[in-house]
């Protein structure tokens, strides 16, 4: 039989980060679209540019859909939105973007928690959190763990595990990786 590995939490992490680096962008032309909002109550306050959503919240931005029972947009002086979506013990918040180059490329993620800051591209999913890449609606790769951040700028992830985890609850974070296939140049 196979004897179960042990890393620390560190080296879990750091073989996340490096094994996730170099995956394609949030597609770009979302950052111009308008914000479509639905949900069963809606609050505007336009002097102060926030918006309070509650029950069955909808949002979408370009290829951006987020969905979750309650959720506060925040938008800043420079127009660049605040996005924060949370789930209930019923339901879980969820978010699904389109990735900058193939066509059929996109980030999926649910959690109890979901949120998204515009200026900084900054995603994190909290509470028993999953996300994942899918190209052609096969996965490719998926993270799993109690908190999950996305940092579209640098292409990094970290995944956190619970502040009071205990070195015989591990492991806190999974991860399942395809392939990456080197490009050739035809001389």
């Amino acid at each position: 039989m196979f004897e179960p590995l042990h890393f620390s939490k560190s080296a879990c992490l750091l073989v996340l980060l490096a094994a996730f680096t170099g995956l394609a962008q949030a597609e770009k032309a979302d950052q111009d679209k308008p914000i479509i909002l639905e949900a069963e109550k809606v609050s505007v306050n336009d002097v102060q540019q926030s918006y309070d959503l509650n029950g069955q919240v909808l949002l979408i931005k370009g290829s951006m859909i987020v969905t979750g029972e309650d959720g506060h947009i925040q938008v800043d002086p420079e127009g660049y939105e605040f996005v924060d979506v949370k789930g209930t013990s019923d339901t879980v918040a969820s978010f699904r973007q389109r990735r900058e180059g193939p066509a059929d490329e996109f980030m999926q993620g649910r959690g109890t928690q979901v949120t998204y800051n515009a200026k900084t591209e900054q995603l994190t999913i909290t509470g028993d959190a999953s996300l994942r890449r899918s190209l052609n609606m096969q996965m490719l790769d998926q993270l799993q763990g109690t908190k999950i951040e996305y940092d579209d700028i640098t292409e990094r992830y970290r995944v956190t595990p619970p502040a009071d985890a205990k070195p015989e609850d591990l492991p806190l974070a999974r991860a399942i990786l395809s392939p990456r296939r080197k490009a050739t140049l035809d001389k």
